[in-house]
């Protein structure tokens, strides 16, 4: 018998958050003919600011995978499952950007986006050379971010929920097709900044593990 003071919360079984926490009301499904997949950081897992997972339900058929170091021949064959071309989202600092003809088909792509820190993120990207010769799509010229609750070194830098939808508005359909996304991160946003002042329910979720 535990002799914690505290029970274990039940768990929303779509969110993997606690019930009291549950962020299922936010999920915006949206329609788009490029295949998402996300790479999320350990770390990340349990970060109750974290957006991904709201992302990955928010966008039918994709894929979310954990890790820091992929097995290559798995992640080969996620990368170019369906003979798709994978795009990695990510700044472009090398001479794999992506060309405008490759960008033509949405149908055909495959956008790959890290959630992580910037840190976290170089280093899934060093560990994986899949990942290194990959072309990339860079975000440029973006809006402020609405990620209040989570701090960023310049007003432009996003969560991997806002990058990922204006990344498929450049891809797929323009800003209407994911404006709700945007739409629903405001409102995850507002729901984790109203634990501010009472923060045992986000600790409850994010005790799970260690976070930065």
């Amino acid at each position: 018998m535990s002799n914690s003071s505290h029970p274990r919360r039940p768990i929303c079984a779509t969110c993997l958050r606690p019930v009291s926490t549950c962020i299922c009301r936010w999920i915006a499904p949206v329609s788009t003919s490029v295949e998402l997949l996300i790479l999320q950081h350990p770390l990340e897992v349990a970060n109750a600011k974290g957006s991904a997972r709201l992302l990955h339900l928010s966008v039918p058929g994709s894929v979310l995978l954990t890790g820091e170091l992929f097995d290559p021949a798995q992640l080969s064959a996620l990368l170019h499952a369906g003979g798709r071309t994978p795009l990695l989202l990510y700044p472009d600092d090398s001479a794999a950007a992506a060309d405008t003809a490759s960008l033509a088909n949405p149908a055909a792509l495959r956008l790959v986006v890290l959630d992580g820190t910037w840190r976290k993120s170089r280093k899934m990207l060093y560990l994986n050379p899949l990942l290194q010769g990959l072309p990339r799509l860079a975000l440029q010229r973006m809006p402020a971010s609405h990620y209040r609750i989570r701090k960023a070194h310049a007003p432009d830098q996003l969560s991997t929920l806002e990058a990922a939808a204006y990344a498929l508005m450049r891809l797929d359909g323009g800003e209407a097709s994911f404006a709700p996304l945007l739409a629903a991160l405001d409102g995850f946003v507002a729901q984790q900044a109203g634990y501010a002042g009472r923060a045992a329910p986000a600790q409850e979720f994010s005790r799970r593990a260690p976070v930065e």
